[in-house]
């Protein structure tokens, strides 16, 4: 019950006993093709003590289709990887391999950085 409470919006008190309480309706955005993608490869070290990791912006789409993504590539790639906050973290400096895989994959993929 507890988690519901949260959901609650703009409703202190009611004494109408049918009253029903209206929740947040949680929205997730559609998976847009491959071509409509904007996405964008870079290597970044921040906060990971030096080492360098491939990062995947830019996805537009369902939680679980980022997941098929990510897995898809650290499988091509051989290395390991997460997903996280709507990005794929690659270990290693992948980008050229990455940026290849999903260019053909037809992803509209561009490298982002100085790197």
């Amino acid at each position: 019950m507890g988690k519901n409470k949260k959901k609650r919006i703009d409703v202190v008190y009611s004494t109408n006993p049918n009253f029903e309480f209206d929740h947040e309706e949680e929205f997730e955005e559609e998976t847009l093709p491959p071509q409509q993608q904007d996405l964008r490869v870079l290597i970044d070290r921040k906060q990971r003590k030096g080492k360098e990791v491939t990062l995947v912006t830019g996805f537009v789409g369902t939680e679980d289709d980022l997941k098929e993504l990510g897995k898809t590539i650290k499988q091509k790639c051989g290395t390991g990887g997460t997903v996280k906050d709507g990005e794929i973290i690659i270990q290693g400096n992948n980008l050229k391999k990455v940026l290849e895989l999903l260019q053909q994959m037809n992803y509209k993929a561009k490298q982002s950085g100085g790197n």
